[in-house]
């Protein structure tokens, strides 16, 4: 089967456990990113001014930081490859009054017109569980001259130190040259992942500016540990990387 279709079909498994933690998301007064809880002014994923922005989320989820946006002002469209996940986010509409257009379809083929939108953002979604051939091209289609293309993924450092069960060590476990799909042995999911140097070029060779990467680490108080890495390990190391690039 297809990324795709694989990817789906874990999402909807999952749906469940990701809906017992929506509401929670939805009303929080300011965004927080990442598996840490980092605050916008660390990880400034959405700009300062949202009002009258048209805003795409590739792999929406639950659809709280399209809410976010919403809530600023401005004009966000979720996208989600699972149907369950869309049906918790329609759930939390009804229940926070807000609206906004939530679409069930592959960010590799977003049925959305050229040019419409002033920003697209990802976090954990597109960025990890599409192919960034496919959906770097795509959201370059979807972004208006001088838009803003910002996403969060796992560190492609974290990426190399984490073995196929438990969490990250000390040691490099794969090798970064040709790091791209990664299909796990104990998962029902397949993520891609790559080197920096591949990331700048296919952002480039779609017409973007790369405008920052920031690093994210655990806060030092962290105390909460993931399946995949610990906090002291992300205390030491990037867990993640936060993307900020325009299209020219």
């Amino acid at each position: 089967m297809s990324h795709v279709t694989v990817n789906r079909a874990h999402w909807d498994a999952r749906a469940e456990h990701y809906a017992r933690q929506a509401r929670e998301q939805w009303a929080q007064p300011e965004p927080t990113w990442g598996i840490y809880g980092v605050p916008q002014a660390e990880a400034p994923m959405l700009p300062d001014e949202l009002a009258g922005l048209d805003i795409v989320e590739l792999g929406c989820g639950t659809g709280y930081v399209s809410a976010w946006a919403a809530r600023a002002g401005a004009r966000p469209v979720g996208l989600d490859n699972s149907g369950r996940q869309l049906a918790t986010a329609r759930l939390m509409q009804e229940e926070f009054g807000l609206r906004f257009p939530l679409i069930h379809a592959d960010a590799e083929r977003p049925p959305l017109r050229d040019a419409a939108f002033d920003l697209v953002i990802s976090e954990y979604g597109a960025s990890i569980w599409c192919d960034p051939y496919k959906w770097v091209p795509q959201a370059a289609r979807l972004l208006r001259p001088g838009g803003r293309l910002s996403f969060l993924r796992n560190s492609t450092l974290l990426m190399l130190c984490v073995p196929e069960t438990g969490a990250a060590g000390v040691r490099l476990l794969r090798p970064q040259r040709g790091l791209h799909r990664l299909a796990w042995e104990q998962e029902t999911e397949i993520e891609f992942h790559m080197g920096h140097g591949d990331w700048i070029r296919l952002l480039r060779a779609n017409g973007f500016d790369v405008e920052d990467l920031i690093e994210v680490y655990a806060p030092e108080l962290a105390e909460t540990d993931n399946d995949f890495v610990t906090s002291d390990w992300a205390r030491q190391w990037p867990v993640e990387e936060v993307w900020l690039a325009r299209k020219r």
